[in-house]
């Protein structure tokens, strides 16, 4: 499984609605600022996060994005799918179709299978309130960085 850029950025930008909009709104350009992002690629990815309906947006003067539900309520693996087309670390996972061999005795795809579903309940349980928790931490510290 390989999250893309845009994965990243969607986890990223989704953890920072959640820590500087807790009185309101949030606006692109600081979250991209903040973030080190291009505001069009943002763009694009804040659209998925509505369509999704993990964001929602407020306009006029004044207006932004804030995150739809509480950080407690948003997981890892719900950002990630919002704006990943295929998670799944084989494609004879999602297709089978797709494998030459006998889905039924094939080592390797139980193998995958295993793999993915260890990764599908961590992603699931791992909310956007832990990552805050833990980045809060590092922000205590003065020791916080962001990497890509």
């Amino acid at each position: 499984m390989k999250i893309s850029t845009k994965g990243i950025y969607a986890i990223e930008a989704m953890l920072d609605l959640a820590m500087y909009s807790k009185n309101g709104v949030e606006s692109l350009k600081n979250i991209a600022e903040r973030r080190a992002m291009s505001d069009k690629y943002l763009e694009q990815i804040i659209g998925a996060l509505r369509k999704s309906d993990l964001v929602s947006s407020v306009r006029g003067a004044g207006g932004g994005y804030q995150l739809a539900r509480a950080p407690e309520e948003i997981t890892v693996l719900e950002i990630l799918q919002s704006v990943e087309n295929n998670l799944l670390p084989m494609e004879c996972l999602v297709d089978e179709a797709e494998c030459e061999n006998n889905i039924n005795k094939c080592a390797m795809r139980s193998f995958w299978k295993r793999i993915w579903d260890e990764i599908h309940q961590i992603t699931d349980k791992i909310t956007l309130k832990d990552l805050m928790d833990e980045s809060e931490k590092y922000i205590k510290n003065g020791s916080i960085e962001y990497f890509i």
